[in-house]
This record gives C-alpha cells, structure tokens and sequence, in this order.
C-alpha cells in the first residue's frame, strides 16, 4: 500500500519542532488506514532516514501516552492519542456563549473506559433502550468487572438469547427492564449471565467514511 503524502513530514524537519506534526501525521494515518503504521511506515510519515530515529521517536511518544506496544511489539494508540482540547462548558437550556480559554485536553479514551483491561465495546441494534438515550447505532462501552446494581444498564444473556436491558433484582429474582413502553420486561426461565455494565454510550453524527453504514449508502 502507497502512502499518501499529505500525512508525511518533510525531511528537513526536526527536532522538538517537528513533534506535533509528526503525530498528527501518525494519528492521520490510524484514522484513515483503520491501523498504526509499521516502523517503516513511522519512517516515512515523519520524514526520518533510519529505523533507529523511528525507534527513538516511539520511544517519546511512548513516555508521553501517545502510542503503547503490545506484547507483540506493535503499536497501538495511546490515551492521548485522540485526545481533544477542551475549551470550557456550555448551557444546554439556554443559548450562551461558550468560554474559549483552552481549560485542558481530554482523552476521550481515559474519560470513557475507566477499565481498559475489562471493557469491550457493542454496537445496539433495537429500540428497546431508547428512552433511556440509547438509540440504534450506538456504541456502548461495556465493563464486564462491574458487579450490576439496581437501575444499571447491562449486557446479559437470558435463556440464550443477548439482550440490552435494565437491571433489577428484588430478593432472588432478576428482572430486566425495557426502555420503550411498547416492550414487556424479561424474567429469566432457566439461565441468566450478565456479561457487563454499561458505562457509557457514543453516538456520531457524522458517520466514518470506513464504516460499514457509510459503504452502504
């Protein structure tokens, strides 16, 4: 696969000058090729002569929470990696202007997936949930290491068949509760295994050209 040039970093780049761009190219690329780049690929985004130099900016971006190795050595992103300024609040009630002083940056990652090592991520599909806010095409992040308390939303598997529901237990009985009027809630028969609790939902509404829904259009 060619490289596009736009993401690349000319090489009389350098130095700490030439670091934002050079993750920016690197983030450019995760988002549009779905993957991080090899280190050969690190080489040419960000303009370098040698592997090592490549080497030697992983390692920086590394300490820095941009990218992480995995066991086999390959580079995923970081919590900073898709981390995003936050500029201040705004009303939703009422119209007023929103505070421009750059407060912070937030990662997204970090604010959303408290435990990273036991959460997965679902997409919903059904309306069962949607008076509670989660709609159709939604992702819920999912923490199987939760233990389900009454009123959580969870991922359970009722008599073989998987649902999204909330949790209620009174006593010894379970009872999963809909959110849309026109559902009748479940009460197992035989088996019940709650597989998580929902600890957040994401909604885009501007869908990725990678998708799967916006191949389909």
């Amino acid at each position: 696969m060619k490289l596009g040039k736009p993401g690349a970093i000319g090489k009389r780049a350098g130095g700490e000058a030439a670091l934002p761009q050079r993750i920016r190219a690197i983030r450019d690329f995760h988002e549009s090729q779905g993957r991080m780049p090899s280190m050969a690929e690190v080489c040419r985004l960000a303009g370098l002569r040698s592997k090592h130099a490549a080497w030697k900016l992983v390692n920086k971006l590394e300490g820095g929470g941009i990218i992480r190795r995995d066991a086999t050595g390959r580079l995923t992103p970081g919590a900073k990696m898709g981390a995003v300024k936050l500029l201040g609040t705004v009303e939703a009630g009422f119209p007023g202007p929103a505070e421009e002083g750059l407060l912070e940056t937030l990662s997204l990652d970090t604010w959303l997936v408290r435990n990273r090592e036991a959460s997965f991520l679902l997409k919903v599909s059904g309306d069962s949930m949607i008076e509670a806010g989660i709609l159709p095409g939604d992702l819920v992040i999912v923490d199987r290491s939760r233990a389900p308390k009454n009123g959580d939303v969870v991922v359970a598997e009722v008599d073989a068949a998987w649902t999204l529901k909330h949790f209620r237990k009174q006593g010894d009985a379970v009872t999963l509760l809909p959110a849309n009027a026109k559902y009748a809630p479940i009460k197992p028969r035989n088996e019940l295994r709650i597989a998580g609790v929902v600890t957040s939902v994401i909604r885009s509404y501007y869908t990725s050209p990678h998708s799967n829904d916006a191949k389909r259009r």
